[in-house]
């Protein structure tokens, strides 16, 4: 009897009295199936893992080193609630030093998140009543828009295009949809895209949200992993930008640092503190030993530069054996993804109906994972933070991919 009445108890947001029966498997649950269905099909065969969105180099040592001994002291051990002070302090000294960003306010206009994704979910919280809009971009990270939706809001989709260079088209969007939107949510360099903004895109945001009173949040995880001449490039470089929005920073990707879970949120004052309020009823801020190691990293974008440089490369692989092949692809200039438009089938008679198929012949068929997107044209989106010990590594396994799609004569 509990159980049934518990049941229809359950909020819509996560289906109501259908939760748990919902036969629809989402895509991310669908290629860890796949995934171990594959190994334990081929146990012999090497799984090579091009679809997994993290980094595979753990924090350099000197961080851990940090953590370990700030973690030992007493002054340490409680809540930090809206962050200590000298993180933010060191946020604003790596914005100045990395993206040129000077006068932000290290007390107002800045304030920490336990990683960039509640920060995101977080937002919405602060500035969505029912019936408001957020923008988003799809293909893309999907969280701000999840939780807008669970608010009751709305959320209307940009698509990203190869021919608007990744862009959304703002002046797609009708008269009301701007009149209810508040939020805009942007992320350069783009997951998956690996698209980066220019400071004409970043300007035309600037104006389109000026225009129709809308903030906007840069989604900036990936922005110091650039190459190939690329420059890192703020959204609140821009003239304008931080009377419209927000930018937030993650030291996951940057640094290595995915499970330790600590990002920043810089820009408008008033969206700042909108957001430290509502953060502030919603945890009890990361761990004082982590925002120290936190610290070190800010200081030290050196680290970061390393690791880009290791992108670097194997993307020039990837790409190399991609397009020997018959792929139609082009190296980003920044983050750690390639973003493939797939083929129509292969020479026996194969036909790709979209990126799902293809992504899931290539884990059955070549034990190579990917992840499928849909929503924007058929593309599937490979990731070049495959485990590899060494350069030597990464050329066995770049090469063992191409002995694989070797194999079979793709059909463009």
């Amino acid at each position: 009897m509990g159980e049934n009445f518990i049941q229809q108890l359950f909020a819509q947001r996560i289906g109501g009295n259908q939760f748990g029966k919902d036969t629809v498997m989402y895509k991310f649950e669908k290629i860890k199936r796949a995934k171990r269905a594959a190994c334990a099909k081929n146990p012999e065969v090497e799984l090579i893992d091009l679809g997994v969105g993290e980094p595979d180099w753990m924090a350099d040592s000197e961080v851990i080193d940090v953590l370990y001994n700030e973690a030992k002291k007493r002054e340490n051990k409680g809540y930090t609630d809206n962050g200590i002070q000298e993180f933010k302090d060191a946020a604003v000294e790596y914005m100045e030093k990395a993206y040129n960003i000077s006068g932000l306010d290290n007390k107002n206009e800045v304030n920490h998140g336990i990683g960039s994704k509640p920060i995101l979910a977080l937002l919405p919280l602060a500035f969505i009543n029912p019936g408001d809009i957020a923008i988003m971009t799809v293909p893309g990270y999907p969280v701000l828009g999840t939780m807008t939706k669970a608010l009751n809001g709305e959320v209307v989709n940009l698509p990203l295009l190869a021919e608007n260079s990744f862009f959304p088209d703002l002046d797609s969007l009708t008269s009301e949809q701007r009149r209810k939107a508040k939020l805009l949510y942007i992320n350069y360099p783009n997951n998956p895209t690996g698209a980066t903004a220019t400071r004409e895109f970043f300007e035309k945001v600037v104006r389109f949200a000026r225009e129709n009173e809308i903030i906007v949040v840069a989604d900036a995880a990936y922005a110091a992993l650039t190459f190939d001449g690329e420059k890192p490039l703020s959204f609140l470089s821009v003239d304008g930008a931080k009377e419209v929005g927000v930018e937030i920073h993650s030291l996951s990707k940057a640094y290595n640092m995915t499970g330790w879970r600590l990002a920043f949120i810089c820009g408008n004052e008033l969206v700042v503190k909108a957001f430290a309020a509502v953060k502030d009823n919603n945890d009890s801020g990361q761990f004082a030993a982590i925002q120290k190691a936190g610290i070190y990293c800010l200081q030290h974008p050196e680290i970061t530069k390393k690791t880009a440089l290791k992108y670097s490369r194997r993307h020039n692989m990837l790409v190399e054996t991609l397009k020997s092949v018959g792929f139609l692809v082009k190296k980003p200039k920044a983050s750690f993804y390639l973003y493939v438009q797939i083929p129509k089938g292969t020479s026996d008679g194969r036909v790709f109906s979209s990126a799902e198929d293809f992504s899931e012949y290539l884990i059955t068929e070549k034990l190579i994972s990917s992840v499928p997107w849909d929503d924007a044209g058929h593309y599937i989106r490979f990731s070049v933070t495959f485990e590899a010990n060494d350069e030597e590594e990464e050329v066995r396994i770049v090469k063992e991919i191409k002995r694989r799609l070797m194999e079979e004569k793709f059909i463009f």
